[in-house]
């Protein structure tokens, strides 16, 4: 009998989770929630890599933009770049034969990311330069396995994180390529056609889908045609009802330009989205631990590079407001990640053995951001308030505004074995008294982590 019930229970559960069928259309897309998995990991990174990593060259602009500024936009310095170091008739097609990837090693990069402390990674299968990394059947000679690596860099990496990680594999894929022909002609008929769309968008996505089966399609080039020209509304139903990944797969909001901040998945905005404030929708902060560009510069300066203190101090602040962050690195052509990102990652996944139980599984607090003290932000798991603080006090006391203690409030430092004593104020808040610790006591480096229990609010 209990095996019949149990039977029944389960027939039920199973129709209840496959009688939702997602509609092309932003109203249905929009009210499919969430996956879980994404909202409690927090960190992921982001790798681009491309055949833009070979001249790797930018004046404080986008190394992945390079083609564009450099035959379209014709910026004066690229020009000159290409007039000193590259023979005459030089095309950007000729760059692709020097992205040799002799280094890449897909499971050295999944040691890597993983020590990091992320639980999720983004690679950039293609950018606007229209070059796939994997043997594409649609990109005829314009991929990794045709010229270049020689290799299927997307299916390397995916086996590698699946198979030695517990990351979520993610993809990036740009909608449109800046020179394809069939785009081009799309965009002079003034999105009217959509030949690039049928031949090109749409049936590289279904085939990353089904061949290397992504958590996390990270789609970019949205911003000069709506998501009518794109069929965003048809992939993203097929995604959501029929794919191999319908349960877990995420997808953010570039979708066209009317979707961008309003549609589809978590959302983006923009590049370095920092909002400093709690959002009505999950949110993603895209950034860069180079400071200033997006993929390996071989004329970037040690000052360019974000430190581990900014690095994590924007981390909990995304997460105190409801955020992911999406931290970017960005490989050689040679495939090797340079020791400058890698320790980054090192650091970062240091602070996450210590601090991690204030980070993952954690939800918005009732503050973001201390009423008292700018250096402190919160995150919540259960009845657990954690204060995140960026510099750690001066003094004896560390004021905060925000928490209501009760009689039962308790206040522990993240790594530290010792119960740290409090005062309320009378104005409201607490004062908590911060013994002196050998710096060799400390838990860690940068930004620490007190948990408060037993809070009235």
């Amino acid at each position: 009998m209990r095996w019949l019930i149990v039977s029944l229970v389960t027939t039920i559960v199973i129709s209840t989770c496959f009688c939702v069928r997602y509609e092309p259309n932003w109203a249905s897309i929009d009210s499919r929630p969430l996956p879980g998995w994404y909202d409690d990991v927090k960190l992921g990174i982001f790798i681009h890599w491309g055949v833009f990593s070979v001249p790797s060259y930018s004046r404080k602009l986008m190394p992945a933009w390079f083609w564009l500024y450099l035959r379209e936009m014709k910026l004066p310095d690229y020009i000159e770049f290409m007039e000193k170091n590259y023979r005459p008739g030089f095309t950007y097609a000729d760059f692709a034969p020097q992205l040799t990837a002799e280094f890449f090693d897909a499971n050295r990069w999944a040691e890597i990311f993983q020590s990091s402390g992320a639980e999720y990674i983004v690679f950039t299968a293609k950018h606007h330069e229209g070059y796939t990394n994997w043997p594409s059947k649609y990109s005829f000679n314009w991929n990794s396995m045709a010229v270049g690596p020689h290799k299927d860099i997307v299916g390397e990496l995916a086996a590698a994180i699946k198979m030695n990680t517990s990351l979520h594999f993610g993809l990036y894929h740009s909608l449109f390529e800046w020179f394809n022909p069939l785009y081009l002609q799309d965009k002079a008929n003034n999105y009217t056609t959509s030949y690039f769309v049928d031949r090109k968008t749409l049936p590289e996505l279904y085939e990353l889908i089904n061949t290397y089966q992504p958590e996390v399609i990270w789609s970019d080039g949205d911003w000069e045609a709506n998501s009518s020209y794109w069929k965003s509304t048809e992939f993203l139903a097929w995604l959501y009802n029929d794919s191999p990944v319908k349960d877990t797969v995420v997808t953010n909001d570039r979708w066209g330009k009317d979707s961008t901040c309003h549609h589809g998945g978590y959302l983006t905005c923009a590049d370095r989205y920092q909002p400093g404030k709690l959002q009505k929708r999950k949110w993603e902060n895209a950034m860069t631990i180079d400071g200033q560009a997006w993929g390996f510069r071989r004329d970037v300066t040690y000052s360019q590079f974000l430190s581990i203190h900014t690095l994590i101090s924007t981390f909990v602040e995304t997460v105190s407001c409801g955020g992911n962050m999406l931290m970017n690195v960005g490989p050689t052509k040679e495939g090797f990640i340079d020791p400058i990102f890698e320790e980054r990652l090192w650091q970062f996944g240091e602070w996450m053995k210590v601090n991690g139980e204030a980070i993952r599984g954690t939800r918005p607090w009732k503050a973001q951001n201390d009423t008292i003290n700018s250096n402190i932000w919160y995150t919540m798991k259960g009845s657990d308030v954690y204060a995140i603080v960026l510099e750690w006090p001066q003094g004896d006391t560390l004021t905060l505004g925000s928490p209501i203690p009760s009689t039962s409030t308790t206040i522990n430092l993240l790594g530290y074995p010792d119960q740290f004593q409090y005062t309320t104020r009378p104005s409201g808040g607490i004062d908590i008294k911060i013994p002196p610790i050998p710096a060799n006591k400390m838990p860690c480096q940068w930004v620490w982590s007190f948990v408060i229990t037993g809070l009235m609010n």
